[in-house]
C-alpha cells in the first residue's frame, strides 16, 4: 500500500450506509477501525449489541462487500463469519478453525498458485466476524455452562496475539493474530431483560417513565424510552455470562440502535437487496410494474415497529402477508400497486388468527 493511505474514514462510512440504516454510529466506530487495520495500525476489537434484525450481519457483510469491490483492497478482503455456537462445537480447536476458515478464503482470494507467505500475511491480517457470541455464555441460569466457559477461553486465547498452530495443504503454520480483527455480535436477550428491569425500578438509576407517541399512521400509543446503551455496564455483561477476561478484549462496545417506523421504511425500500427491490424484480420478469404507495409504505413499517425484538426481521413477514397470493398467480403485464389497504387487511387477518385472504 502506497504511504498516504487513499481512503478516510468517511469514505467508508458513506459506501457502508448505503447497505445499513440507522446504524450510524456503529458505522462510524467500524469505519475507522477498518482504516487502521487497513494501514497496519492496531484496531480495536469490536462487540457489537443488538437485537435481532438491527443490522449485525448486515453491516459485516457490507464490510466485506467494500474490502472485496474497492480497488487494491482486495488483499485485505479476507473476511470469515462464524456462528460462535457452531464453532464452540468443533473439537479440533477453535483457533485452528478460524485460521483454518482464513487461511482457505485466503487461498480463493489470491489464488491457489499463490506463495504460502502471502497467503499467511493475509491470514494474520484477516477480519473475523463472530456472529450469536452471546449464545457461549459462561453460565445459564445461574449454572455453569462448561461449553460456554471453554469457548470463551479459547477465543480469548486467539485473540491475545498467542502463536497458534493450524494444518493446512499438508503443513503446519504458526499464526500471530496481533494484526488480525475481531469483531463479535449477539443479540444478548436476557441482557436487554435484565437492564430494563433495573432502569424501570430506577435501581442506580433514576426511573423511566412512560411516554405517548403518535405514529406516522397516526396511531398513539406508550412506550418507554429505553435505550440500552444509555443504561447498560459492564456488570450487566458478566452477570449475563461474559467473562471480565474475555470482555476486556473487545475495547470497543457498541449498542446498535432499535429501529423506530422511519428507519425501517427505508430498509424496505432503498438499499440494494431490499425486500421490495427484490419483489419487483421477481414480478418485472412477468412484465409487471410493482408500486407500492407511501400509506402502504408507512403502515408496513409501523406494523413491524411493533414487534420490538425483530428489527428489520419484521418487514419481511409483514410484506409476506401482503404479497404471498399475489406471487403465486401473477398476471402477465400492467401496473399492480400495494395500497394501504391491503396492509391493513393482512394485518388484520393476522391478529384475528388467520392468513390473508385471497
Amino acid at each position: 500500500m502506497a504511504d498516504t493511505f487513499p481512503l478516510r474514514p468517511r469514505d467508508i462510512f458513506d459506501e457502508l450506509r448505503k447497505s445499513v440504516v440507522g446504524q450510524d454510529d456503529a458505522i462510524r466506530e467500524i469505519s475507522v477501525a477498518l482504516v487502521k487495520h487497513l494501514v497496519g495500525q492496531p484496531a480495536p476489537n469490536m462487540l457489537l449489541i443488538g437485537n435481532s434484525g438491527s443490522g449485525k450481519t448486515t453491516l459485516m457483510r457490507a464490510v466485506e462487500q467494500f474490502l472485496v469491490q474497492t480497488p487494491d483492497l482486495g488483499g485485505y478482503a479476507n473476511v470469515v463469519r462464524l456462528n460462535a455456537n457452531v464453532l464452540a462445537e468443533e473439537r479440533q480447536g477453535y483457533g485452528k478453525v478460524v485460521l483454518g476458515r482464513l487461511y482457505e478464503n485466503a487461498r480463493k482470494i489470491l489464488g491457489a498458485n499463490a506463495p504460502a507467505e502471502e497467503i499467511i500475511r493475509s491470514v494474520q491480517r484477516g477480519i473475523v466476524f463472530i456472529d450469536e457470541v452471546d449464545k457461549v455464555r459462561a453460565n445459564v441460569s445461574g449454572q455453569p455452562n462448561v461449553r460456554g466457559i471453554v469457548a470463551q477461553e479459547a477465543l480469548l486465547t486467539l485473540m491475545e496475539n498467542e502463536n497458534v498452530e493450524f494444518e493446512a495443504d499438508g503443513r503446519t503454520f504458526v499464526v500471530n493474530s496481533a494484526q488480525t480483527l475481531f469483531v463479535a455480535g449477539g443479540a444478548f436477550e436476557d441482557l436487554y431483560d435484565s437492564v430494563l428491569r433495573r432502569a424501570t425500578i430506577g435501581q442506580d438509576v433514576v426511573p423511566m417513565k412512560p411516554v405517548v407517541v403518535v405514529s406516522s399512521s397516526g396511531e398513539v400509543r406508550e412506550e418507554l424510552p429505553f435505550y440500552l446503551g444509555d443504561y447498560l455496564k459492564y456488570d450487566d455483561l458478566f452477570r449475563y455470562g461474559m467473562t471480565p477476561q474475555f470482555i476486556s478484549r473487545f475495547e470497543s462496545i457498541i449498542v446498535l440502535n432499535d429501529l423506530g417506523e422511519a428507519e425501517l421504511a427505508r430498509i424496505f425500500v432503498e438499499p440494494v437487496g431490499s425486500i421490495f427491490r427484490t419483489s419487483r424484480e421477481y414480478f418485472a420478469r412477468f412484465g409487471i410494474d410493482l408500486q407500492i404507495t407511501r400509506g402502504a409504505l408507512v403502515a408496513i413499517a409501523w406494523d413491524a415497529a411493533r414487534q420490538k425484538r425483530l428489527g428489520a426481521r419484521a418487514l419481511r413477514e409483514s410484506y409476506r402477508r401482503i404479497i404471498r397470493a399475489l406471487e403465486y398467480e401473477p398476471q402477465n403485464g400492467g401496473t399492480l400497486t400495494i395500497d394501504e389497504e391491503m396492509v391493513r387487511r393482512a394485518i388484520a387477518a393476522r391478529e384475528q388468527g388467520s392468513g390473508m385472504k385471497r
